[in-house]
């Protein structure tokens, strides 16, 4: 539990850093004069160094681990960081994103594969500790930015990097814990019984799993990105007060994804993942034409709903393909991450010329692929 909760709050650390940057939006356009789809853009550089390498980092550890990989990728943040401070242009900006992109994208197919050796079995719950520890810290990360950095200053950015540091210090213990680990498994064989299906039912339902996290993450950006704009745009609130209501539906997001593990442990992650993409429909489809309460309480429901799958989609990914734990990881946090980047810069395109309010009446439909669900194969960890 040490361990697992190691790896909790580093995620909390590193995903409270990486929210600073969208909350951040509206000082940085203000500042550098920048249009949504360079907004977008940013997002896009993020996204993409954060998802393009996970996959392969994890593919290379699953071969040979390489514990002090961890805080290694979290000094790369620490970089990006620092130059996001002083970045006097929208290149400099463009480059700052991309190495806070290369940190997350070292750090979490190795904390995933941690916290599976640390789960003691209990795979949901220990995917959902490690993920609730990153949505806990994407949910301060804009109250953070409300704080110390909105209405004070680029320059304030820095402070940004005592977290880091502290990741930093944290992971070293873990990245020693991981070692040892790995040397006292040195000479013994591990047996991962697969889920009995064949190469091409197993390819197809890795194809199924990814076309619904298309399908939630595309939506999730919508929110995670614009949703301040929107407010402010449609509503009129201030900036603090949009900030507020984006840490009611990024706190909604860390409730359900926690929920989502041990939920599946129990019923099934078949189940779950049925329930929390197209179950979150009839909400997503009600919210553009909402008032503004209602649309903070529908976009409660919709977090609480929509982030209970991604736990029981990556671990039902991982029993698919026991032995490739860490290239699973990879893929789906690379795949969440490139997906929620290439959806933000084409909303953002779309802000720019049809408005705010439209790229919500588009990104509504989403959660109807839910319904795909229908299509992945029967196994005994994800019945339903």
């Amino acid at each position: 539990m040490q361990i697992l909760f190691s790896v909790a709050f580093v995620h909390l650390l590193n995903d409270c850093v990486q929210a600073v940057l969208p909350a951040i939006y509206p000082l940085l356009k203000q500042e550098f004069a920048l249009s949504f789809a360079q907004i977008g853009l940013i997002t896009l550089t993020f996204q993409c160094t954060a998802s393009l390498l996970q996959p392969w980092i994890g593919l290379v550890t699953d071969k040979r681990p390489i514990p002090f990989l961890l805080p290694a990728g979290m000094c790369i943040t620490l970089l990006g960081v620092a130059l996001l401070s002083m970045a006097h242009s929208f290149a400099m900006l463009l480059l700052a994103a991309g190495m806070i992109g290369v940190g997350s994208s070292t750090f979490h197919p190795e904390a995933s594969r941690v916290a599976r050796l640390a789960s003691g079995g209990r795979f949901g719950f220990a995917q959902s500790l490690f993920q609730v520890g990153g949505n806990l810290g994407s949910a301060f990360g804009p109250l953070l930015a409300a704080a110390i950095i909105v209405g004070s200053g680029q320059g304030r950015i820095a402070w940004l990097m005592v977290l880091v540091l502290l990741a930093v210090a944290v992971l070293i213990g873990v990245s020693r814990w991981y070692a040892g680990h790995l040397k006292k498994a040195t000479g013994k064989v591990a047996v991962h019984a697969g889920p009995g299906l064949s190469r091409g039912r197993v390819l197809w339902a890795l194809t199924v799993l990814a076309m619904l996290v298309f399908s939630k993450y595309i939506y999730m950006a919508s929110l995670s990105s614009y949703y301040t704009f929107y407010l402010i745009e449609k509503f009129h609130v201030s900036v603090e007060s949009a900030q507020g209501y984006l840490f009611l539906f990024l706190a909604a997001v860390a409730a359900g994804t926690f929920a989502g593990g041990p939920i599946g442990d129990r019923i099934g992650r078949k189940r779950v993942i049925w329930f929390s993409i197209l179950g979150a429909a009839p909400f997503t489809l009600a919210l553009p034409y909402a008032s503004l309460g209602w649309t903070a309480v529908l976009s409660v429901i919709i977090g609480l709903v929509m982030s209970s799958a991604f736990s029981a989609i990556v671990v039902f990914a991982q029993e698919l393909v026991p032995n490739k734990v860490g290239m699973i990881a990879g893929l789906f946090f690379g795949l969440m991450f490139g997906i929620s980047g290439i959806g933000a810069a084409a909303m953002g395109a779309i802000a720019d010329s049809t408005g705010i309010e439209h790229v919500y009446r588009i990104a509504s439909f989403l959660p109807l692929l839910g319904i795909l669900a229908v299509l992945l194969p029967r196994t005994e960890s994800a019945r339903g």
